[in-house]
């Protein structure tokens, strides 16, 4: 790259190394013009921490928009690139999974997922634990480690950058740029537009301080069942109720969980873990050893010396959805900057990034456009 190429390059910082954060960082450094960097605080390749929520989600890709379109056309958007990228002899296939899913509804309600491969309706007399509604089709799951990496490697190989720091407020990055939490002074090139993915970050970030984002606790169990090759899932929306069955390629299979707003606990509770085996051997027998199962009917004994490791994390859930727009803020060069938004996914982090980044990437675009006409 020339001296001049280098010159005419968008400076761009991104806080929060998230799945949501990642993503919209490699779809901007991806589309030319653009030297994006990364400023988090935990990155994928770190210890298990409750302040990453990524590492702990299951994860697949089911939708939960159901009527709501925009949300809908995101998660639409992101199966699509992650079926392309799970595709036999991909570069990514390690981190996918594709799978037959089945989804139970305990409230009867209409996912709204008929646009899915292989989608059927099930009739009644195939509904199991009093569920009133359900369907199946053809997903893919998430080995959520593997997945992070993927998207850090290639991020950095596209020529993007990363810089460990614990941004406090947002006059930080805006002042100092990146090379403030590299070297400890200001970078000499101002940053040109900061974008904003702190996850549940967002409620204390200092310039944000977003206090319709709330934690939203998930425990889960990690076990090895490596005979597991099929989904499953009942739910009830309003009582938030969610039972689930997610395997990865690996042969370790995710179950769970909880939904529990504004609570912070941040180690698994035992009793909750019993509570999960209880209800995922109703929902799957099947979790239990072929050899066992061939033998007796299981039980949830014999599911403990499967587990892996018990934990949790917070799903930085937002009042009124996920928050995609900008706002203007005073730079260092003294001219006004963008600073677009893309958090709040709650437990859809995965399944709604690439759309969500879609979206961020188009308000970037529009944004120093809108600067450079001024």
């Amino acid at each position: 790259m020339s001296q001049a190429q280098a010159s005419a390059m968008k400076n761009i910082v991104v806080i929060g190394a998230g799945v949501v954060g990642l993503t919209t960082a490699l779809k901007i450094q991806e589309k030319k013009g653009y030297q994006v960097t990364i400023v988090a605080d935990t990155f994928p390749t770190d210890a298990k921490t409750i302040k990453y929520t990524s590492l702990w989600a299951g994860a697949h890709h089911v939708s939960h928009a159901a009527e709501d379109a925009k949300q809908m056309a995101i998660d639409r958007e992101t199966f699509d690139v992650m079926w392309e990228l799970s595709a036999p002899d991909g570069p990514a296939e390690h981190c996918f999974y594709r799978i037959p899913q089945v989804d139970y509804c305990l409230d009867g309600r209409d996912e709204c997922l008929d646009w899915m491969p292989d989608f059927k309706k099930l009739s009644q007399e195939s509904l199991i634990g009093g569920a009133k509604s359900g369907s199946s089709f053809t997903t893919l799951t998430i080995d959520t480690p593997a997945y992070l990496s993927y998207l850090l490697s290639r991020f950095l190989s596209r020529g993007g950058s990363i810089v460990r720091g614990s941004v406090q407020h947002i006059s930080q990055v805006i002042e100092g740029g990146p090379n403030l939490f590299r070297y400890g002074k200001a970078s000499q090139e101002p940053i040109d537009a900061l974008i904003v993915c702190p996850g549940l970050g967002a409620r204390t970030l200092g310039g944000v301080e977003d206090k319709d984002v709330y934690p939203v606790r998930g425990q889960v169990v990690l076990i090895r069942a490596s005979w597991i090759d099929f989904g499953r899932t009942i739910s009830h929306v309003a009582q938030g109720l969610w039972t689930y069955i997610i395997p990865r390629r690996n042969g370790d299979v995710i179950i769970g969980g909880t939904k529990e707003d504004n609570d912070w606990y941040p180690v698994a509770r035992p009793d909750t873990t019993t509570d999960i085996l209880k209800r995922c051997l109703e929902l799957c027998p099947e979790l239990v050893p072929p050899s066992i199962r061939a033998a007796r009917p299981g039980t949830t004994d014999d599911l403990r010396p499967l587990i892996l490791e018990e934990g949790c994390g917070f799903r930085p859930q937002r009042k009124g959805g996920i928050r995609l727009d900008v706002e203007w803020v005073q730079g260092s060069s003294g001219s006004k900057i963008p600073m677009v938004f893309n958090y709040g996914h709650g437990g859809g982090g995965y399944q709604s990034s690439w759309g969500s980044a879609t979206i961020a990437l188009d308000l970037l675009e529009k944004a120093l456009a809108e600067a450079g006409s001024h």
